[in-house]
């Protein structure tokens, strides 16, 4: 079973415009109880190697290790919901507790929340 803050690979085409697309990796960013729950879908932060300066606040850094083989950032203005059939590989790393922190501090305020 996919856990909070586990690291897995997916498949986000087809994807529109500015979405992130391509197969990459993603931070699992639902409540383990939901994924628990057999819902059909999984909410993710997708992750990109691309550093952006106009998007510092919306990314959330996380350095490679494990199987994650680059330094990433976590982009918390893409987040999706995405189907069971477009994960494969995983997990290839779990954040830290402080990496995790920093994503959920970086969702609040992109969804206004705090």
């Amino acid at each position: 079973m996919m856990r909070r803050g586990e690291v897995w690979i997916a498949r986000l085409n087809p994807n529109r415009g500015a979405e992130a697309g391509k197969v990459r990796p993603v931070v699992i960013a639902q409540a383990d109880e939901l994924t628990g729950a057999g819902l059909g879908t999984v909410l993710v932060v997708p992750l990109t190697t691309q550093r952006r300066a106009n998007t510092e606040p919306m990314r959330v850094p996380i350095p490679a290790r494990g199987r994650l083989l680059k330094d990433c950032y976590a982009m918390t203005d893409q987040l999706r919901c995405l189907d069971h059939s477009r994960f494969g590989d995983g997990p290839l790393t779990v954040l830290t507790a402080d990496e995790l922190a920093a994503v959920e501090r970086s969702l609040r305020a992109v969804l206004g929340m705090g």
